[in-house]
């Protein structure tokens, strides 16, 4: 019976000590990618750029190359513009106060709206410019 017993430690030792040396025969792995679902819940996804807002006047503009500097505060900010913004981009000149939305990507300020605003002189000299015209076509209506 002692012997019986002794073999029987022996076998349950041995078999132990062989599981213990098959784990450290196993070589690492890479991570496996986790599966889609599990992506979306474990991505961080990227913090949306703040929008920031200015109002200045406009010092240069070049529509063909969407670029734009407005001074504001005394200091000059140089925006390119995004697709939506282009369009309003050909309607800005150089004197211009405009109200613009940017935000910073890749280390540059990208205009995402700009609109002119409506200054006291310029509705004025708007007006005197179509007191202008309507003067000219009545002389030219006299004349005829």
């Amino acid at each position: 019976m002692k012997n019986a017993l002794k073999v029987l430690v022996i076998a349950l030792t041995t078999l132990a000590f062989s599981g213990v040396s098959f784990a450290q025969e196993k070589k690492a792995t890479p991570a496996t990618p986790a599966a889609p679902a599990m992506e979306k819940k474990t991505e961080t996804k990227p913090a949306k750029a703040k929008s920031t807002r200015i109002t200045g006047e406009v010092t240069s503009v070049d529509a063909k190359a969407g670029a734009l500097t407005v001074k504001a505060k005394d200091k000059d900010i140089n925006l390119t513009a995004d697709a939506k913004a282009k369009g309003a981009l050909e309607k800005v000149k150089v004197g211009d106060m405009v109200k613009v939305s940017y935000s910073e990507k890749d280390g540059k300020m990208v205009a995402s709206s700009i609109a002119v605003e409506k200054t006291k002189k310029s509705a004025k000299a708007t007006e005197k410019t179509a007191e202008k015209k309507g003067a000219v076509t009545e002389k030219k209506a006299e004349k005829k």
